[in-house]
């Protein structure tokens, strides 16, 4: 059989993983541990239960207030302490603190090193901080690069990735939506099922680097939505200046809807309904497209711009004029709404895992069966 650990840290960690978690366990080649460090407590336990992944784990390094360097340092002494180390593959998605981590452990300790969403660069060192730089240093000690586009192909090219270590496979999120969505869904959230038959926008903020921008984004969006007809949704993350800028900008605002974070099942069948998606995250390029949404992306550069060229998304930046100009835009259901909603999503068609395990059984084949 084929030894995987699986090294999962954060929310949207598990949300592109629970795919290939699924197929591991349904085929007899593969014995997989799922470990999870517990980098985000409420937001990963919340997300262990809602997609039911049984069978891990939880070495739970969060701590209070705990910074880069500690998380690192927690992160691999935690991963030491496992006993089983006797393992051929070690999978890692994305860029997060406890990818860097994971993936060194696994170097350190002789296990291949696999990175699922490989490739990704917004071409600033400092942003995403500290992701863009947890990106490539996981790729020089990956043997394995799961590429979700051509375009993340190319990038790991140009900094010297072997080309027989890189795959385009697509991007395992696509695979998640097409598992989770269902029809007639009734949402966890109360408040969400009395907007049915509303026009409703999507707000999301967390980035570190976006903290610096909150009285422009919050203030752009609460002038461009209040006296439109249209419902604001914001589930707040947990960073507390997020939360306190939500209250102080849409606390009193009618048409706003301050909520805690949702199920990942809430979260996809949501954007299937809104209109549009307003956002730093990451992930909801990839995902809101999948549903035909537009996605005003707010930050200053992105590492995924093949949506930025697909026109399902549009990079806005942080500054209050320009994000409000947008916001208008989008809410006349103009030119520039049904172009991005009409654009191609880029980022796969929905079975990225199929190709991630049949890639690894190859290079397993050819490795330790030659």
């Amino acid at each position: 059989m084929i030894k995987v650990v699986m090294i999962i840290g954060t929310r949207p960690e598990i949300i592109k993983c629970f795919p290939v978690i699924k197929k591991m366990r349904e085929n007899e080649l593969f014995d997989l541990t799922v470990v999870f460090t517990g980098q985000h407590r409420e937001l990963l336990d919340m997300m262990i239960e809602d997609l039911k992944v049984e069978n891990f784990t939880n070495l739970r390094i969060f701590e209070t207030g705990q910074r880069l360097s500690g998380i690192t340092s927690n992160a691999l002494s935690a991963l030491e302490s496992l006993e089983d180390k006797d393992f051929d593959y070690c999978i890692v998605q994305g860029d997060t603190t406890t990818v860097f981590a994971g993936a060194l452990w696994a170097f350190y300790n002789g296990i291949k090193v696999c990175h699922i969403e490989a490739g990704l660069r917004s071409g600033n060192i400092y942003s995403p901080f500290p992701e863009e730089a947890n990106r490539k240093m996981v790729s020089t000690i990956s043997s394995l690069n799961f590429a979700p586009t051509a375009r993340a192909r190319e990038n790991l090219l140009a900094e010297g990735i072997k080309d027989d270590t890189i795959f385009v496979t697509g991007n395992t999120v696509i695979d998640s939506l097409r598992l989770s969505k269902k029809d007639n869904y009734s949402f966890q959230n109360e408040e969400l099922n009395k907007l049915f038959g509303k026009r409703v926008v999507l707000l999301t903020c967390h980035r570190r680097e976006n903290q610096s921008h909150l009285d422009d984004i919050f203030g752009a969006v609460r002038d461009a939505i209040k006296n439109q007809d249209i419902e604001l949704v914001f589930p707040m993350h947990f960073t507390p200046k997020v939360r306190e800028y939500a209250q102080k900008y849409f606390g009193e605002l009618e048409n706003a809807t301050l909520i805690e974070p949702l199920s990942y099942h809430d979260m996809v069948h949501l954007l299937s309904k809104v209109d549009f998606v307003v956002t730093d995250s990451g992930g909801l390029q990839e995902e809101a497209p999948g549903f035909g949404k537009p996605v005003l992306v707010i930050r200053q550069e992105t590492e995924r711009p093949e949506a930025i060229e697909a026109g399902t998304c549009k990079l806005s930046g942080t500054k209050y004029e320009d994000i409000k100009k947008d916001i208008l835009e989008l809410l006349s259901k103009g030119e520039m709404y049904k172009n991005m909603s009409h654009a191609k999503n880029p980022f796969g068609d929905g079975y990225a895992a199929d190709k991630i395990l049949d890639i690894m059984v190859e290079d397993y084949n050819k490795e330790y069966r030659a």
